[in-house]
């Protein structure tokens, strides 16, 4: 009996030695693999703030912390993204750069006041990302879906070379039908169509409207195709654009989608208020709106499509009386900087008496909060329209953690009530108009495909400002001291969000 049990002990203890070796050897595995992993952010990952933010979560929540960051932070793109460009003679692309920088230089002789006083910001983009500084635009400010629709309806009527569109997200319901009816008898009448569309945040259209177009005679391609949706790094380095280019003469831009949502018609009574702003351009705004349209069809398509005088008229259409001043800024994950960042920045930076921001997503970062704590305290009047709540719980309370620091520096805050805010603008001083598809957080400054259209010009910011001071009227002012008296479990819940600010 002594004997068995002896040997029964040995078995265990040998059983329990083999486990602790397989557990040992499984925690030094982690460990390498977590340094590894860690070593890839600090690798892969430009900015600081979301290198830490990846760190932290990959070491302090074990296995999913990596897994997340495979997931939805690696950048499994990068060098693909950075090696598309349009022009692929150099000599041409030197001879577009300096045709580029002559015309800016024209349009600065013109002495127009308002690009004057913000020269430094157009210089900025300019030389950032040689995005023109056009003159002789007409500017047409749409607000809500109810105006966009029936204009773009009208300006797809009218086209006679080519229509080219690109969303993120089109909806296959009424108001997707109807615009897909029109570019369908436009193909027909021997008109060129090329379509783009997020093929995660249009991933509904895949199946019918998508095949129904091709059958049709319009070239549709989806950008960053998903294979496997559930699994795929599916929220980083989205094509967040809204483009329509028509002939490279007219074009459209800004915060509306292709749905039915934007359009505030009352037959839903159940229908969330869609509040937003887009741009009509027609001029030579449009031709760095093109640049951009082409570079991501490239890209989609795997052509090798060059630019010509039907894409960049040499010439564009007079616009009679009107001559807005219009430049693009634009950035994504394959910009070698935030252009987009930094032109928001320097707008922030030359104003002089007031600031108007709208945002439906506002997770500034340091050096957005920090310039308009800047502003604030040195007298300027900033304004911020934010939605009262948001279609995310975390990125609400992530933007809610930022309102203290604001408030104490005497930053006025709304909250809109009527319903939805989606629009992304800014007015300076009622001079300078910024409307496009950015977001004010880090998604949209580092990691999607945005653009937005700067207009120098009094006459559009003064009627955006308008329209800000109009919605104004149906928002909340915050109160700085009862928003200090909340209690404390709704702060410290709002700065823990604020942790995970760079990765939302």
């Amino acid at each position: 009996m002594q004997r068995k049990s002896i040997g029964k002990d040995y078995i265990s203890c040998t059983y329990e030695y083999k486990s602790m070796n397989w557990l040992l050897i499984a925690e030094i595995a982690y460990v390498i693999v977590l340094i590894l992993v860690c070593l890839r952010i600090i690798y892969d990952t430009r900015s600081t703030t979301k290198t830490l933010a990846y760190l932290l979560f990959a070491i302090f929540v074990p296995v999913f912390g990596m897994i997340f960051y495979f997931s939805f932070g690696i950048n499994y793109r990068h060098r693909k993204m950075y090696s598309k460009k349009l022009y692929q003679n150099d000599d041409l692309a030197v001879k577009f750069q300096q045709r580029i920088l002559h015309y800016s230089e024209q349009t600065f002789r013109q002495n127009h006041a308002t690009v004057i006083s913000n020269k430094e910001l157009a210089f900025m983009v300019l030389k950032d990302s040689m995005s023109p500084l056009t003159a002789d635009n007409a500017v047409k400010l749409l607000i809500n879906g109810e105006q966009k629709f029936p204009e773009v309806l009208l300006a797809i009527k009218d086209a006679k070379h080519h229509i080219h569109i690109e969303y993120y997200i089109y909806e296959d319901d009424e108001v997707g039908k109807a615009i897909e009816a029109a570019l369908i008898d436009k193909a027909r009448a021997g008109i060129t169509v090329r379509f783009i569309y997020d093929d995660f945040g249009s991933r509904d259209i895949r199946k019918k409207l998508v095949p129904r177009l091709k059958a049709n005679g319009i070239s549709a391609f989806p950008f960053l195709k998903v294979h496997f949706m559930l699994f795929a790094n599916r929220l980083n380095y989205r094509n967040h654009r809204k483009i329509i280019v028509i002939d490279g003469q007219t074009a459209f831009v800004g915060g509306i989608n292709v749905s039915d949502r934007y359009i505030n018609n009352g037959r839903n009574p159940k229908q969330v208020f869609w509040r937003d702003t887009h741009l009509r351009i027609d001029g030579p705004g449009t031709q760095y709106l093109q640049y951009l349209f082409l570079c991501d069809w490239n890209f989609c398509a795997n052509e090798v499509l060059q630019p010509d005088s039907n894409f960049f008229p040499a010439e564009p259409a007079q616009t009679g009386t009107d001559n807005k001043i219009v430049q693009i800024a634009a950035s994504g994950p394959d910009s070698e900087s935030p252009t987009i960042l930094f032109s928001i920045l320097q707008a922030i930076n030359l104003a002089t008496s007031e600031i108007l921001i709208t945002s439906p997503y506002f997770i500034p970062g340091e050096s957005l909060l920090d310039a308009l704590t800047i502003a604030s305290l040195s007298g300027i009047s900033v304004k911020l329209l934010v939605p009262g709540q948001s279609d995310s719980i975390l990125v609400n309370a992530a933007a809610r953690s930022y309102y203290n620091d604001l408030l104490s520096a005497g930053v006025e805050i709304h909250q809109y009530q009527k319903g939805f805010v989606h629009a992304k603008t800014m007015v300076t001083d009622k001079k300078v108009a910024i409307v496009g598809t950015a977001n004010m957080d880090f998604r949209s400054f580092d990691l999607n495909f945005e653009v937005n259209a700067i207009v120098y010009d009094t006459a559009i910011a003064a009627e955006l400002s308008l329209v800000f001071y109009e919605d104004l009227k149906d928002a909340r002012k915050i109160d700085p001291v009862k928003w200090a008296e909340r209690p404390l479990y709704k702060h410290l819940l709002e700065k823990a969000a604020r942790l995970l600010s760079p990765l939302l």
